[in-house]
Order: C-alpha cells, then sequence, then structure tokens
C-alpha cells in the first residue's frame, strides 16, 4: 500500500480560463494572461507574504483538479509529440500522472495587499483554469533554478509550433486591449489537440467572458466569430 500525505489547499487560481481547451500548455508561454492567486482565508497573513515583492517570478504548486482518473499509466502521449508517440510518464509534464500536482514558473507583477481578498498575487503567464487548488508559493532563485545548460530531452528536436493569427479589425475592436493581447497570444500557440488538422472543422475557445470561434489552415489561425458570453 503506498504511503500517502496530506496536502493542503492554501490559495485558488483567479483568471479569465472557465474551460480548459485552450488554455497555455506550458507556463509564460502567453506573457498577457494575467490571473490572481487569492489565498484562503486561513492564510491571508501580510506578513506570509513579507519579502516577496522582491522577486519576479515564483513557483506554484498546483492540483491538476480537472483530470479524472481510476489509476495511472507507465507512458502517455505526449501533445508536442502530436499525440502519436508514447513517453514515459516521468519524462513528461502530462497531468495524467500518480499524483496529479502541477509545476509552474510565473511573472510576479504586484502584491495586491489592500484587496478585499487580499493579500493577493497579481501574476503573469501561468497555464491554469480558473480555481485551480494552489499547495504551495515559493520564490523563484535564479542562483539556483536556472540552467543555461540544461537539456529539454526530446523537446529540444522539436520546432516551436506558431500559428500567425488573422483577427478582423472589427472582431478585434470587441475586446479590451488586455484580452486582445492575451488572445493572439493564446491562438498563435494553437490550442487545437495536435492530432486535429481538418482546416474546414471550427473551434470554440472561451476566454474573459468571450466564445472565439475559429479555423486553422496553411499555418494560420483565423477568427471569424467573437460572441460576448
Amino acid at each position: 500500500m503506498s504511503e500517502t500525505v496530506p496536502l493542503r489547499v492554501i490559495a485558488r487560481l483567479r483568471c479569465d480560463f472557465k474551460e480548459k481547451f485552450g488554455v497555455p500548455r506550458q507556463a509564460g508561454l502567453a506573457e498577457h494572461v494575467y490571473s490572481r492567486v487569492v489565498f484562503e482565508p486561513e492564510y491571508r497573513n501580510p506578513d506570509a507574504l513579507r519579502g516577496i515583492e522582491g522577486f519576479s517570478h515564483l513557483w506554484l504548486i498546483w492540483s491538476f483538479d480537472r483530470v479524472r482518473q481510476k489509476d495511472w499509466s507507465p507512458t502517455v502521449r505526449p501533445p508536442r509529440l502530436g499525440g502519436n508517440e508514447r513517453m514515459g510518464v516521468f519524462a513528461t509534464r502530462s497531468p495524467y500522472r500518480p499524483n496529479p500536482v502541477g509545476l509552474s514558473c510565473v511573472r510576479l507583477l504586484r502584491v495586491e495587499r489592500d484587496a478585499p481578498d487580499g493579500p493577493a498575487l497579481l501574476i503573469s503567464g501561468a497555464d491554469m483554469t480558473d480555481g485551480t487548488p494552489i499547495f504551495d508559493v515559493k520564490p523563484y532563485l535564479p542562483y539556483a533554478d536556472a540552467r543555461p545548460d540544461a537539456l529539454g530531452g526530446y523537446t529540444d528536436a522539436l520546432p516551436e509550433r506558431r500559428l500567425a493569427v488573422e483577427l478582423p479589425a472589427e472582431l478585434a475592436a470587441l475586446l479590451p486591449e488586455e484580452k486582445r493581447l492575451a488572445l493572439l497570444e493564446i491562438l498563435s500557440h494553437d490550442p487545437r489537440p495536435s492530432y486535429q488538422s481538418d482546416p474546414d472543422r471550427a473551434y470554440g475557445l472561451t476566454y474573459g467572458g468571450f466564445d472565439v470561434r475559429f479555423r486553422v489552415s496553411d499555418g494560420t489561425l483565423h477568427v471569424f466569430e467573437i460572441l460576448a458570453l
């Protein structure tokens, strides 16, 4: 019988992603995606954040709470490999793992000490959905955490997959500037599953209170409709 240890949810992420589809596949890919780390009432002690303003980036340790699995598998299909090749689960960042725990490096923008639900952390670049449980917050330490000579394994041989995004002016005007910049970043990283490439298929992504409809063909993502939810 495997040993278990208790974990406490100390905070939750608040952001514009209400669904998993479209969430950046890694932290830091969409720097204009802004989120808030809102601590649970028990942990809203200003002393717990003393000194945090001096750090530009933070590590968040969190739960893949929307993953539903009964058991784990020793191999998974990484999206970066098109879903066609299996790798060992511990050689991937797949959410389907023995313990559904995520690790993300995010940028700290400011501490909201006077917010009604504060003190809270305003961050950018998170890769989580709204309401994600957070187990811990730790500072990113450049002298210890940065490894310029690190190898990326099988990901080193993969080209960066970016799409050109065609967003008509009349649709762009429907979005606040902050959300427009974030949406362009999100769409450029191709939110579709890697195995789907039908140019006639329409996709829908919800972000920031909007339903965004698009198609992809010849390396360009074409937004054809944006509806307020």
